[in-house]
């Protein structure tokens, strides 16, 4: 793997390590200190940070300032950005402010649908689709030109990354999905929580039939799961999902003030099966609004202390 930006995390996977990354979810007010507590929790345990962009369609402090919040507390920071808010021009003026903060790593998305969120009647934009986004960002990248055609004094270096979820329907799609996303100029992904893992693993072998895993780096997403309750919603109520009745009746069985505890030794075990799945270059550790687990999981899972790369 040919490095071709400052991205640490790119850096990362191409000196063939598993890659740590994790989550920060902005505040829904403008307290900065909310992005400097997560950023202490998750320091020196991962390689990279998301920061999610108005995610579940909730309005929150937008993902580039607290990108850039990270970017000054010397983390790296990875700017999701979503469809649904912007039209082409914006899109192309939000990575250039990106860039001229030195962000280099992106996750393009579509975005949840407006009517999840606080504002129902909002209008989405989706001027260009998840898809158009990647090659956007890479003909910026690459070509050093806007999409009008116009020349770009200073592109953007950027690690370009895309989502893919292996278990939504219809299952037979997944992996042609990941492979458009890939042919349009994705160079990693992260997945969406991983419950399933006999299914995982065959959507992995899938991907590593058709060589997809030599030219993208996968993450395998984890959530921990912090009770039962937390269990069977994302099991009944989160599209996509697919948590088997094992996993419920595990922590169902577990006295309620464990259950977390329990939520976390999934989670480790997830990882150490998952470490030695064909293709997995490394993980991608969503503990929602449960920040301070991370570096226990990071640790317990043998992926602590991180390779130094700079």
């Amino acid at each position: 793997m040919n490095v071709k930006t400052p991205s640490k995390l790119e850096k990362m996977l191409a000196a063939g390590h598993l890659a740590v990354t994790s989550e920060c979810g902005p505040p829904r007010g403008s307290d900065p200190e909310v992005i400097a507590e997560k950023a202490k929790l998750l320091k020196n345990h991962v390689d990279a940070i998301n920061v999610t962009d108005n995610q579940t369609s909730m309005t929150r402090m937008c993902s580039l300032a607290a990108c850039i919040r990270l970017k000054l507390l010397g983390l790296e920071p990875i700017l999701q950005m979503v469809t649904r808010d912007r039209n082409r021009i914006a899109i192309q003026s939000d990575i250039l402010g990106a860039a001229s903060f030195d962000i280099h790593n992106i996750l393009c998305l579509s975005g949840d649908h407006q009517s999840f969120g606080d504002c129902a009647t909002g209008q989405n934009v989706h001027d260009i689709d998840s898809m158009q986004l990647i090659q956007t960002v890479r003909h910026m990248r690459d070509d050093g030109k806007f999409l009008g055609g116009d020349e770009i004094k200073r592109p953007p270096q950027m690690f370009v990354g895309a989502a893919a979820n292996p278990f939504a329907d219809p299952y037979e799609i997944r992996v042609p999905r990941l492979a458009k996303k890939v042919a349009a100029g994705a160079e990693f992904i992260q997945t969406q929580c991983i419950y399933n893992l006999d299914k995982f693993e065959d959507w992995m072998k899938k991907a590593c039939d058709r060589g997809l895993h030599e030219k993208v780096a996968i993450l395998a997403g984890l959530t921990p799961m912090k009770s039962v309750g937390m269990a069977r919603y994302m099991k009944n109520r989160v599209p996509g999902m697919d948590v088997p009745d094992e996993i419920v009746k595990r922590l169902a069985d577990t006295p309620k003030e464990k259950q977390a505890e329990e939520g976390v030794n999934i989670c480790v075990e997830a990882i150490e099966r998952l470490k030695n799945v064909k293709g997995v270059a490394g993980f991608h550790i969503m503990a929602i609004e449960w920040e301070e687990k991370v570096p226990e999981i990071v640790e317990r899972a043998g992926l602590f202390p991180r390779p130094n790369v700079n």
